[in-house]
């Protein structure tokens, strides 16, 4: 049974059993090895992509479940690196070991699309699901604020 889907603006089809996760069908049959496997079980926050502009979590989510969605990973926020979450990663300099980033990144991301000036409470709410084991969680939180006011072209050039 092939299932169509737009990935990244690219319409694809998977001709592969309905029942495989979305993360599998895009790292396995794609090549698109941003988004990362963590727990396997919606816990950590990893595997986070947008679908149809909502953060979700690819490890559980069957392709069967996707039909005619439209998919974007870390690849396809910003190929460059120029989305203002990532820039406001990169220059935070958010990560430690960076793993968990793509996923924090997605979910941020998807916040701000729906909420363009979150509170701190807002912020920590929207990312709790995303596990960082290294603990740099205020400098998330702070490139959420920051990636905010460029997106509200508030930016100065200088971290907060």
């Amino acid at each position: 049974m092939a299932i169509r889907m737009k990935v990244n603006g690219e319409e694809r089809v998977f001709d592969i059993d309905p029942d495989t996760p979305l993360l599998w069908a895009l790292r396995d049959t794609l090549g698109l090895t941003g988004t990362k496997y963590g727990c396997g079980m919606n816990r950590c926050g990893a595997c986070t992509v947008h679908v149809d502009g909502r953060a979700r979590r690819s490890c559980i989510l069957p392709i069967s479940r996707l039909e005619g969605r439209e998919i974007v990973t870390i690849e396809g926020l910003s190929p460059d690196g120029g989305h203002p979450v990532q820039k406001a990663w990169e220059k935070i300099n958010v990560p430690q070991c960076g793993y968990c980033q793509p996923g924090q990144i997605m979910s941020a991301s998807a916040l701000l699309a729906e909420t363009p000036q979150p509170s701190d409470e807002q912020i920590d709410g929207a990312l709790q699901v995303n596990i960082c084991r290294c603990g740099t969680y205020q400098r998330i939180r702070l490139a959420v604020h920051e990636a905010a006011a460029e997106l509200a072209g508030e930016t100065d050039g200088e971290a907060r």
